[in-house]
């Protein structure tokens, strides 16, 4: 549980440090970082940059710098879904997906990146989808979620 509480501040004062100031690198990024008490190696900071949808964009002839992306948007990825998902089934704490063929993969990573509650991962074949999820009490309100999305 720690880990978690350390990497969603981690994430937050990333936002809060590229939202303060014009950063263009990862390096100077993983340096306002560690200056501001969150140590962290550029890998870290390279996923906590994935994961939180950052978007290089270029600024008044001064160059680049990293925004977050539009992450409250979630139609793409709920239409994916839509598309894709032919059946949810719980099984203990994991969830148990079918798709149409070959869209497990895709369907996986919609699901990786709407950071939906409880989802620790996905694990994708060709039609199926095992869905890791951190506690067996928090299966059905994600099971309930991903329904909302597919409605």
């Amino acid at each position: 549980m720690e880990y978690n509480n350390k990497k969603e501040k981690r994430q937050k004062k990333i936002l809060e440090l590229i939202a303060a100031q014009p950063i263009g690198t990862q390096e100077a990024l993983t340096q306002a970082l560690n200056e501001a008490g969150f140590p962290a190696t550029q890998a870290t900071v390279s996923r906590d940059m994935r994961e939180l949808g950052l978007k290089k964009m270029s600024g008044d002839g001064k160059g680049t710098r990293y925004v977050a992306g539009n992450t409250g948007n979630h139609t793409a990825y709920r239409r994916i879904l839509s598309d894709g998902i032919l059946s949810i089934e719980p099984a203990g704490n994991l969830v148990v997906i079918r798709t149409v063929s070959g869209a497990a993969m895709a369907v996986g990573a919609a699901l990786d990146n709407m950071h939906l509650s409880g989802l620790v991962g996905c694990i994708a074949g060709d039609d199926t989808l095992f869905l890791a999820v951190r506690t067996l009490e928090e299966v059905e309100p994600l099971i309930n979620e991903l329904k909302i999305c597919l409605s």
